[in-house]
């Protein structure tokens, strides 16, 4: 049985979440996002980060997986204080930005409220 590292729930998805869904790239922050910053983000209620997320977990997103191809040095502190973070979809093997979380680029599926999110080991 697989280890679950992370696990939250789509609450709300901001007004333009599709526009960075068409660059390869969603944003996650905890619910109470400012505003300016919200109507980007995918928002959800819990930061339950049971450890550190390393190359080659899964993130999952509702049915689908996503390999980790790299952690930024800040993914890890800020998912867990501020449930905030940036998947990246291009298979980098290192993080563009410290709070980037690189998945493997593979088509993403529409996300929605009540979606599952989590990472397993």
């Amino acid at each position: 049985m697989r280890e679950v590292i992370y696990q939250t729930n789509v609450n709300k998805l901001g007004e333009s979440v599709t526009e960075f869904l068409d660059q390869g790239m969603l944003i996650l922050f905890k619910d109470n996002a400012p505003q300016e910053l919200a109507e980007f983000c995918i928002l959800h209620s819990e930061n339950d980060l049971r450890g550190d997320i390393k190359v080659g977990d899964s993130f999952i997103i509702g049915e689908k997986a996503y390999a980790v191809t790299a952690v930024g040095s800040a993914v890890n502190e800020n998912l867990e204080n501020l449930g905030h973070i940036t998947l990246r979809f291009d298979s980098a093997e290192e993080a563009e930005l410290p709070g980037t979380l690189s998945l493997e680029n593979k088509d993403i599926n529409q996300v929605n409220i009540g979606d599952v999110i989590k990472v397993e080991r």
